[in-house]
């Protein structure tokens, strides 16, 4: 039987991303002994704190975890020099979703690793946090993946109408937006604030046929390096990650076999999952757990 997650130590802490940069971070550490450890990676424009409760709940089962917000976001964000508990603008702020990937998820792994170096290390990624992990040139320190909605975006795969909306919003609204601003405000609809390199390179590989595989990031390579398990789950409701731009995303794992599992909200008794879903506590004894016992080899 399960005991109640307050068995589980929750700690704030900082680690420097691969140039230095402080990232802020959650650790989740179980009372008990340790069995895994497990890095959650965000997806674009989210802050950590939407996977606490899954966060916690893999720390009850005996799992280190840690989660923590990319450079711009939530508490990465630096603090604006005057006023009282503000976030200092992004403009001016340099970074892109490639540099997310090599400088912040790359320091995350490497933390993970040299902190929990006994224990195997599982990853979970959250829509572009599962994209980060081909691009990460220490994947190869991974022993299982778990993608949750993470897709190769590109707008050609989503639903219809949802896609024409994302097109025209990414190149007629967000692009020009982005110009006149020097950043991606958030209250266009698309969760925290973006820096503007950010949103001009995800609008760059959503209107692409092959999402960032259409681009000539040297770091594409890194797809290959990766040997673990990989585990990437879909849900038929969700507009944006659908099943043929998760298998396109997961066929740059060309080393591996990777797995591809479609859930209906009917199969866990919900009326709907979508790209967020998942993370809701209603799924604690199903998503979550079978998530979970996945990732623990049980």
């Amino acid at each position: 039987m399960d005991a109640p997650l307050d068995d589980v130590f929750i700690d704030e802490i900082s680690f420097p991303a691969t140039d230095g940069y402080a990232l802020t971070g959650t650790l989740f550490l179980p009372r008990g002994a340790k069995r895994n450890a497990v890095l959650i990676n965000s997806a674009t424009a989210v802050p950590r704190k939407i996977y606490k409760g899954f966060a916690s709940y893999l720390a009850h089962r005996g799992c280190a975890v840690l989660t923590y917000d990319y450079r711009g976001i939530g508490d990465s964000r630096l603090p604006a020099l005057v006023g009282y508990i503000k976030p200092k603008s992004l403009v001016g702020f340099k970074v892109s979703m490639s540099d997310w990937a090599a400088q912040d998820v790359t320091a995350a792994v490497r933390w993970m690793r040299e902190r929990y170096h006994g224990l195997p290390l599982a990853y979970v990624g959250h829509s572009f946090g599962g994209q980060a992990l081909g691009l990460i040139e220490n994947n190869s320190e991974i022993s299982r993946a778990a993608f949750v909605a993470s897709q190769a975006a590109t707008w050609r795969l989503m639903t219809s109408p949802e896609k024409y909306r994302v097109f025209a919003f990414m190149n007629f609204i967000g692009v020009p937006l982005v110009h006149a601003f020097g950043y991606a405000p958030g209250w266009v609809g698309i969760g925290e604030d973006l820096p503007k390199g950010v949103f001009l390179q995800w609008a760059e590989w959503v209107s692409s046929p092959r999402y960032l595989f259409d681009s000539k990031l040297p770091a594409l390579e890194n797809f290959a390096r990766f040997k673990g398990e990989l585990r990437a789950l879909c849900f038929s409701d969700d507009p944006w990650a659908t099943r043929p731009a998760v298998e396109l995303l997961t066929s740059g794992f060309t080393a591996i076999k990777p797995e591809v599992l479609t859930v209906k909200p009917s199969d866990v008794g919900a009326k709907a999952i979508g790209h967020f879903g998942f993370f809701r506590p209603e799924h604690r004894d199903t998503l979550w757990r079978g998530v979970a016992e996945w990732i623990q080899g049980e």
